[in-house]
């Protein structure tokens, strides 16, 4: 590619977001503010969805459809059969899996206010 101005302003900030995750507190940070973002999001979907009673069904569908296919991706037999799973352990998968144990945290404590 051509050394423009946009494309050495996106390596630039690419590189300097990688440069922010390579640091262990940073990560880590990022992690947590991964895990209570899906705590928050846990909140905040049967909050929404309870104004109308037509969508709980469906949220809940979505909500663990997403939640079973992070599992699947993470988790997957294959990639631990193959030994891969250190080596494939990004900085994504680990927010995902975070915003996904949140997410699920989240909702068993809003399962435990509704039945009190």
């Amino acid at each position: 590619m051509q050394n423009t101005r946009l494309n050495s302003l996106t390596s630039g900030a690419i590189a300097t977001l990688q440069n922010l995750i390579t640091n262990p507190w940073r990560r880590l940070s990022l992690i947590i503010i991964g895990l209570l973002a899906g705590f928050f999001l846990a909140s905040a979907i049967p909050s929404a969805t309870g104004q109308a009673t037509i969508w709980d069904v469906t949220a809940a569908a979505v909500v663990l459809l997403a939640c079973e296919a992070v599992s699947r991706f993470i988790y997957g037999s294959r990639r631990l059969l193959r030994g891969e799973m250190a080596m494939q352990r990004t900085f994504t998968l680990d927010v995902l899996n975070a915003l996904k144990i949140g997410t699920t945290y989240g909702l068993f404590l809003e399962a435990f206010k509704l039945n009190s």
